[in-house]
Parts: structure tokens; sequence; C-alpha cells
């Protein structure tokens, strides 16, 4: 009866998993997916962004986010923020109106929805006759005029939403005060523009769509002036001295008309069609502002040549001569002007063209020659190709983190900087260009500047690596609450595609017309899917980088500083060592280019080990203090060492009936009558045998457990009374040599007396293979071979695929990474007691002794809850109050969503948490944990969700927007902006040391309840199989101090959270 007893309730223990686990969902990383609406506020200087899944996202300075999700789901069409206020209005595709506000709770800044308004027409009237087509919040903050599909312009009252029916401005009002010759031309339908004079807010601006404008003196009720024009009109600006109003239509041109008090219809002082005399299409938006050089700023949406560049998604900008169409590779859902924010400044004078498309923000510096783009600090555009796999490190070295940044600017000399000086060109001498590199990264301004950030200052460095269909792979400053790209790897280079890898997409000649000009980073095609990246594995100590990808290439890269040029040597790995009757039918193989190819500086491959099958790599694992690299497919695995440049051994796993694995994920031909044999075995079992058939081994075999080691660990076990009985997988299945994971370990493995380096490889089949290595000593490493030799293999009883291995030592504490001990970052391992072997399936999870790989203890997950194992990391957990006390223990997430907490070495359950729909596969299967108790996973194909298990490590925005800032209405162009809020953080940081946190607001979602999206996720992670990949969320403040000799020294601040 040992087996149903439980053990009592411990408060002690209780309590320090209050201070251990927390699970917060705390910030969205990347660019929100399906946006539909564009608000800016320049009192504020605060960016607000809206999507179909009637999400809103509000940004300011980078660490300024805030987040509002309405209840009805339903899309945003418009936003307008309320002149001088921290509010804003929405409106909604339901046409409804919703008015959210920023307001102050415990010092810091929150996104909450106060009223919610639909407009209604009087009983019997047609939908159209209150269907809003344009919103106007008034200066005085107090009114919203709303213009209608019928023509009719409604008054509501703020902040109640109160309609005021005695002031609207009805059609017929309105027709009754124009000339005669009017009324009779059918002028009027839907309203199209409304604004408020820039002068006077007793008078606003009505368009209609036929082409009528009329100036309203909203005390006098009548019509001052009126203007007429031939053409469908599409949109209004009002200069800001209220002297020149410009109107754009449908046929591809714009107007000017004079404002004056005669009521006599005026003629446009010019009309222009820029991309004439063809026809055209409709301008849909356009600004006209006024500069201190005299001549204005044109800016408008559309207008491209119908034949030839319809289909372009273009904005025009016209100044002083020069005319450039900027070109976006998706729809543009809207664009604003940031301009002079102070009312009664004289001129505009537009300093960045901001323009929301459908896959990514693209901000335009107008102050600088040449209008080049401006790098934004957060938004970024995470699936400009699709991603397919993802790796994070943490606590990235002071040096290597320096030379990423510099090689990460060199690629970005076409982004402005802005801060109003040129840097001179960067000098000869390799350090002091590394300094150059960094002043411009450090030097770089972001307009919208509006709040303070009052997050602490991250402690440490943390990178995030994301690998793409492309065959790129993108650093990502992933310490803080921005995701920034640092800088940008390509595989291209290496082998032989059909384009040319130095062919810009935006060479355009100086004759062409239209002057088009590619902008942005979207760029969803991939030359070849074989390209595609499906692991990755960075050592953040020595530089080394493996890359590994679809058609069964893997990369060895190390980082260089200055560019190079030579050839990549070539080494093919046969792992099915020329077995018969195997053929592959999937893709062929990538060719590498041959002879020496040119390499920028950064990180620059120079060996390349091809699998034959070229299947895709499913699991990868680097050693760069042994200079190993081992790598797995679907066919069996193989080790390498990268720095003699030959293989060490390569092992096959392929089953003999398992046919499936060599069709590869490219080929459509699949199998349907070997599926339905394989389905009806599977019943036939269930019913025929209830007995649990034990596979027969090769002699030297370790069998699943012996009977005493199992009482010995289930009575140190937390077990349920009743177990579900789970079938035993067939050894016929599908994908049993599938290699799920790789893991090097210096371990007791041949006895207990002497511990070497050792590899071990995981399975789909549930087995598991030791081999135990022979790397020579450092002065005789080039002149003797590593040596490796099979020493164990271990058979999973039930064959569940193996997810996770992990070598704990003498004190049950995880073994270091690879010369983390040697930097002095970690202890030494317990080499005096016995070590412990974890290995994780999809099933359970069991401990063996080591050397002799006996069982100790386990934990039968899916026979206790009927879940599956799909992500697994080991993490420690750092008190909150304790500062010097903390525990390492597996991170689990299931197949049903659901987040666990296991301890290490006992095996008991901790916490549990849900965090993802389980009906949501791709987001399941994007999710990976970092060292310190924290995780991503995606809610989108560009979006990202960070949450946290931790009390300590908890990176989330928290930020302060106060309305006193619209009294500084200039653009702040010393960057105090940004200066200011890192101040505040750190004060803010030290000043919570030690306070318990609150849970974060939940951040996720109603785009998750759209099937579209989960497919379009799933499909771009169809051939990642999953890897254990530790990920942290930490970033360093690096200062820069100018010394009179002009040289650059670094300082970092630690900070808790």
């Amino acid at each position: 009866m040992r087996r149903f007893l439980r053990p009592g309730h411990d408060p002690a223990r209780e309590r320090l998993k209050r201070d251990l686990f927390q699970f917060n969902k705390t910030v969205e990383h990347g660019f929100p997916h399906q946006p539909s609406a564009l608000g800016y506020s320049p009192s504020l200087r605060i960016l607000a962004i809206g999507t179909r899944s009637g999400a809103i996202k509000l940004y300011g300075a980078p660490g300024v986010e805030f987040m509002g999700l309405h209840r009805e789901n339903n899309a945003v069409v418009q936003i307008h923020f309320l002149p001088g206020q921290c509010q804003l209005v929405t409106l909604l595709d339901d046409n409804s109106l919703h008015l959210w506000s920023l307001k102050v709770k415990g010092g810091v800044s929150e996104l909450q929805e106060d009223e919610s308004f639909t407009l209604r027409g009087p009983p019997g009237a047609a939908p159209s006759a209150t269907q809003i087509t344009v919103v106007l919040p008034h200066s005085s903050c107090q009114l919203l005029y709303l213009g209608t599909e019928s023509g009719s312009v409604f008054v509501v009252q703020l902040p109640a939403f109160r309609a005021l029916e005695d002031q609207t401005i009805s059609s017929d009002a309105v027709l009754q005060r124009l000339p005669e010759e009017v009324r009779h031309r059918r002028a009027f339908e839907m309203v199209e523009a409304l604004q408020e004079h820039p002068r006077d807010p007793k008078q606003i601006l009505i368009g209609y769509s036929r082409g009528l404008v009329v100036i309203w003196d909203l005390q006098g009720s009548c019509v001052l002036c009126h203007f007429l024009s031939s053409q469908q009109l599409e949109n209004v600006c009002w200069q800001r001295d209220g002297h020149l109003i410009v109107s754009c239509h449908s046929d591809g041109s714009y107007c000017q008309w004079p404002v004056s008090s005669d009521t006599l219809q005026p003629e446009p002082l010019h009309s222009c069609v820029p991309y004439g005399p063809f026809p055209c299409k409709a301008i849909t938006k356009i600004f006209w502002l006024t500069t201190k050089q005299g001549l204005p700023f044109t800016i408008f949406q559309g207008g491209m040549p119908r034949a030839s560049y319809g289909d372009r998604h273009c904005i025009s900008v016209i100044h002083n001569g020069q005319q450039t169409a900027f070109d976006f590779t998706s729809r543009v859902i809207d664009f604003t002007v940031l301009i002079e924010a102070n009312p009664e400044a004289a001129l505009d004078d537009p300093y960045a063209l901001v323009v929301l498309a459908e896959e990514e923000l693209v901000v335009i510096d107008l102050q600088t020659a040449g209008w080049p783009p401006v790098q934004p600090p957060y938004l970024a555009s995470l699936h400009c190709s699709a991603i397919t796999c993802s790796h994070h490190v943490s606590n990235i070295p002071l040096k290597l983190w320096e030379r990423i940044i510099a090689a990460g600017s060199r690629q970005n000399t076409h982004f402005s900087t802005m801060v109003g000086l040129a840097l001179a060109p960067a000098p000869p001498q390799p350090r002091a260009r590394l300094a150059h590199e960094l002043l411009r990264h450090l030097l770089q301004e972001w307009p919208i500047d509006g709040g303070t950030s009052l997050a602490p200052a991250p402690p440490q460095r943390d990178l995030l690596l994301t690998g793409h269909e492309d065959g790129t792979v993108r650093f990502w400053d992933a310490s803080g609450v921005c995701l920034r790209l640092l800088y940008k790897l390509s595989t291209v280079r290496v082998f032989l595609t059909d384009t040319d890898p130095n062919e810009s997409l935006s060479a355009q000649g100086e004759d062409e017309w239209p002057p088009l000009r590619k902008v942005g980073s979207f760029d969803p095609y991939s030359d070849d899917p074989r390209l595609g990246i499906q692991k990755i594995f960075l050592c953040r100590y020595s530089g080394y980088l493996a890359v590994a990808g679809t058609a069964g290439q893997v990369l060895v890269l190390e980082l260089n500083d200055e560019a190079a040029e030579h050839a990549v040597e070539q080494v093919e790995a046969d792992l099915l060592q020329d077995q018969e009757g195997y053929r592959w039918k999937g893709h062929e193989r990538l060719c590498a280019r041959p002879g020496p190819v040119h390499f920028e500086p950064g990180f620059q491959p120079f060996v390349l080990v091809q699998c034959q099958p070229p299947a895709v790599v499913t699991s990868l694992a680097l050693h760069s203090e042994w200079r190993l690299v081992a790598f797995g497919t679907s066919h069996g695995f193989g080790l390498f060492d990268h720095q003699q440049r030959r293989q060490v051994f390569v092992k096959c796993t392929l089953h003999p009936n398992d046919q499936l694995a060599l069709e590869g994920p490219l080929s459509r031909v699949k199998s349907l009558k070997k599926s339905l044999r394989q389905s009806f075995r599977r019943i036939r079992r269930s019913r025929v045998s209830s007995r649990k058939r034990r596979p027969a081994g090769p002699p030297g075999e370790v069998q699943e457990g012996s009977s005493r080691a199992e009482r010995t660990g289930l009575q140190n076990m937390e077990l349920a009374p009743v177990q579900r009985k789970i079938e035993a997988r067939s050894a016929e299945d599908s994908f049993t040599g599938f290699v799920r994971t790789l893991y090097f370990a210096d371990t007791y493995l041949r006895d207990s007396s002497r511990h070497c380096p050792s590899l071990w490889a995981g399975t789909n089949g549930g087995t598991v293979y030791a081999f135990a290595l022979r790397v020579p000593p450092a002065e005789r490493r080039m002149d003797e071979p590593v040596r490796a030799e099979q020493a164990k293999e271990i058979q999973l009883m039930h064959r569940a695929p193996v997810v996770g291995i992990l070598v704990l030592d003498g004190h049950s504490v995880p073994l270091p990474e690879p010369l983390e001990v040697a930097h002095d970052l970690s202890k030494s391992p317990d080499m005096q007691g016995s070590h412990q072997l974890l290995v994780v399936s999809e099933e359970q999870f069991k401990v063996f002794a080591l050397p002799k790989v006996s069982a100790r203890l386990k934990l039968k997950l899916t026979a206790l809850e009927g879940s599956r194992v799909r992500r697994v990391s080991a993490a420690r957990f750092g008190s909150c109050r304790a500062e010097d006390y903390g525990e390492h223990h597996l991170a689990v997430l299931t197949n049903l969503g659901d987040i666990q907490v296991v301890s290490l070495p006992l095996l008991k359950p901790q916490v549990r948490y849900s965090c993802i729909r389980r009906e949501d596969v791709s987001g399941i299967a994007s999710c990976v944990f970092t060292k310190y108790g924290q995780g991503f996973y995606l809610i989108s194909p560009s979006e990202f969700e960070r949450f946290s298990l931790s009390t300590k490590w908890l990176v989330e925005p928290r930020c302060l927007v106060d309305s006193a800032e619209t009294k500084n209405h200039s653009r702040p162009r010393d960057g105090s902006g940004p200066e200011k809020a890192s101040g505040k953080a750190r004060n803010s940081g030290s000043q919570s040391d030690g306070e318990e946190r609150r849970s974060g607001p939940v951040m996720e979602h109603a785009l998750l309840n759209d099937e579209r999206v989960l497919k379009e996720i799933q499909s771009t992670l169809e051939g990642d199989r999953g890897s254990c990949g530790d990920w942290r969320s930490q970033r360093v403040a690096v200062g820069m101090l100018l010394s009179c000799c002009g040289s650059i020294s670094f300082c970092t601040t630690n900070t808790h959270y």
C-alpha cells in the first residue's frame, strides 16, 4: 500500500516555492500580426497600432510599451489621440467607438478602456446613415465629430459618449447653404474628410466623396467657403497657416485651393497628376508641409501609373526638386509624418515619415540627404523571412558582444542615425574601426520617444538567434523589453543558387521613371527552400557557431573582424554507410560554390559537412573546448572534428522498415496504403494482447530498469493512485531512427575510476546511444586523431521518443557548458561523487546511475496525466528573497500547453501553469526555455510571447506617460529623452530590489483564435522537430565615455531585477 501514500504538506517548502516560482506573460516581441490602423500623438510622441484581432498597442521611447484588447475582438479601423491628453479613441469595424486612457497606478502607467459607444440612427433608418467613415477629435478634447456614409456629421460629447443631436451637421443643412448651381450636381454622399482649422477651432472642413469640400462655421452653422472638384475626393490636407487646402483624388491628381472669406467657389491654384499623363491609381492620402527652406514637402500614398505599376505599394516624397517613390514589399496600411508639435509654430518642419505596412514598420529620415531609413529599436519584422528555428544564449561576454555589434554596424551603414551630425569615415586600424562602429551603434536616436521607461537596467547581455527560410541567421538583442536586430548572417554565399548574392534589390537607374526605391526588410520569398536553417548552436566563449539546414548541410563558422576571401572546405558524411537497398527519394543536396568566396566581417564559415542522404538536420551539438560538432538526421548521426577537418564516425539509426525517412520533408509522395496498414496494426495490438512486448536487444544492451531499482524509485516519488495504461510502440513505426537530441558530457561512462569525454544521442524510437571519446591533449591535438567507441545502448521499454538527455554531477547539478569553468563563470563540477544520467522521453523522466546505467528514479508523465513532453530544459531558479539561494530544476512543456517545473534529481513536480492553448500546436512546437526560467513561443508568424516562471528573472515593460510632457512640444534632437528614461530606470531598479513583484498583465491576445494564424506558423515550423535551447533575457547597459584623445572605454551596470 505504500505506493498509494502521498507525503504530507510541508509549509516551509510551500513558502520556498512562492519565493522561487511565479508565472507571468510579460511582453510580446516582434511586429503585430495583421495590423489595421495607425495613430500618433505629436504631444505625447507615442505611436499606436491596431490589429484585426482587436488588439491595440502603444509604443514610445524604447522600453515604453502598452497593450489593450477590445472585448469584441473586432478589427480596429481607426485610432485617434485626443490632443494633448493621455487618451485615445478607437473605431472598430462593427461601428463601435472606444475611449482608452493611460492612467497612473502604483507609479506606472496602465492602458485601460473607459467607455464604449455605438452610434444609433433614428428608428427605421438605413445602416449607412450612422456608418462612421471619419473621426475628428476636437482640440477642446470634449467633442468628437463623426462623418458617416450618409453625408451627415454627428457630434458626440466626451468622455461619456453622449450624442448631441442638436449639433448634427446634416447633408441637407449644408445643401441649403450652398449656391444653386452646386445643389443640382449631387455633390454629396459619404464624408471622406474632417479637419479642424489649424488656427480657429470654430471652423471645420468637411470633404464629401463626390468632390465637394466645405468649411463649416460651428457657431454660425453656415458655410464659409466651398470647393468643388470634378474628380472623386479621397482625402484633404489643411496647411498650418489655414490659407491653403490640398485635396487628392481618385484619378491620381491633387489640387491646391486658396482659402478666403469669399463664398464664391474659387478655382484651384494648381492641379497636378504626379505620374501622369497615363491613367493612374488614386492618391488616398496626402500631406502638404511647410519648411524653413520655403519649399514644401509633398508626401502622398498611391498615384502610380495603373498599367505598369498598379500593383506597387508606394509612398512618394517630393521636396526641393527631389522626388522618390518608396516601394514597399507589403501593402501600406497607413502613414503619418512627424512634424513640429507646437500648434503655435509657424512652420511644419517635417523630420520623419512613419509608414505602417502590413508586415513591417518603416521610418524615413526626412532631414538627412537622400532620405535614408531609420532602424527601429522595436517592432522588428521577425518574419522578414519565415522563422524556422530559434536559439538563445545568455550572459554574452563583453568582447564577443562588441564584435557582433561592430559587424552588424557595418551592415547598417545605409540607416540614418538621426543624431544631427555626420560621422567621419572609419579609420583603418582594427581597434579604432571597432570603436567607430560601436560609436555609430550607440549614437542612434529614435524619433518616437514619448514616455519614460522605469524598468531596471538588464544586468546581462543576451542573444536570441533566429534561423530563417532564406538561409539567414539573425542575431537579436534579447536582454530587455525591446528586441533589436544586431547582426545578420547569410549562408547563401557558400552555395550556388539562381541569384547573385551581390545583387541589390533596390538597384534603380537614375533616369528611370517613376523613381522607385525599395525600402523595408520584409522579403518572404526564398531562392531555394533547401537553404532553410533548422538548427543553430553558438559558443559564447570561443565564438564558434554551428548552423545546420534543410538539405543536410552543417556549417561551422568563426568570428572574424575583417573581411576575408577563402575556400570553404567540404566533407561528406555518409550516414547510410553504403547499405544496400536504400534509395533517397527526397531533394538533392545543395551545390557548394567552388574556389575562394568573399565574406564580409562577422561570422565566416570555414568547413561544410554535407550529410548523405541530404535530409533535414534534426539535432546539433557543438563542443568548442574539444573542437567537435555532432549532427543528426532521420538516418543517423555523426561526429566531426572541425580542428583537424576530419570525420570521427557516423552511426546509422535507420530501421529496415522505415521507408518514410527516405522520402524527405520536401517530397509530396506519401504512402497512404502503408499509413493505413500501420494504423490497423496499432488497433489490433491494443485489442489482442494486453502484454507488454520486450524487444530483444544486442548482448550489451541495457534494458530499462530492474525490479529492485523500480521499488527504490517509487518510494521517492509522488504517485497518483491510478495510472493509465500505455501501449508499447512498435519498432516498425515510422521515423524510429530519427535523432532527436545530441549531448556532450565529461562523465563516468566505462567505469567509476575514470571519467572521459562522451557523446550521447537519443532517437525517436526510444534508443539512447553513448559513445566514449578520446580527445588528445592540446599539445598533440593536431597530430593525433579523435577516437570514438560505442560504450552503451539503452532501449526504453515503450520506445517513446527521447527529447532530452542530461548528466548530473556528484552534487546533482547539471554539468557546466564547455569553457564555462575556464572563464570562472561556473563552479567546477563534482567529479568525486557518482554521476547520474537523466533521460527524458515524451512519456516519462528516468534517472540512471553511472557508469552502470542502473535505474534509480522514474516519473511517468503520460501514465499520470495523459500528456506528453514537447520541450524540456534545465534551469536555475533564484530566490527573490535570498540573493545567494537558487535551485536547479527542469522546465517542461507538454502537448496540452501546460508548463511544469520538476525537481532534480528526485523528479518531484513543483508547480504547474497553463501557458499555451492545447489547440495551438505551432505555438507549442516553437517554445523554448532559458537557463533562468524564462521562455518564448510564437503567437503569430511575426510575434514571440515572452513569459517567466521565475520570481527573480522578469523582463516586462514598466513605464510612465504623463500629459505634463506635452509642455515640451519640440522634437528632442540632443537625445535627452532616452537619457532621462535610462536614468529613472536605474533609480527604480535600486528601489525595487527585494520587493515582491505583481503578476503582469496577460499580453497574449485574440489572434490565437484564428486558425489561419496557427496554420501559418505551423507551416514555417514544419521541419523543426524540436531542440532543447537555453534562453535567458537580460542585457548589459553599455555606456560610452569619449576622452580627449578619442579613445573609448566601456562600463557595465549590473542591476538586479
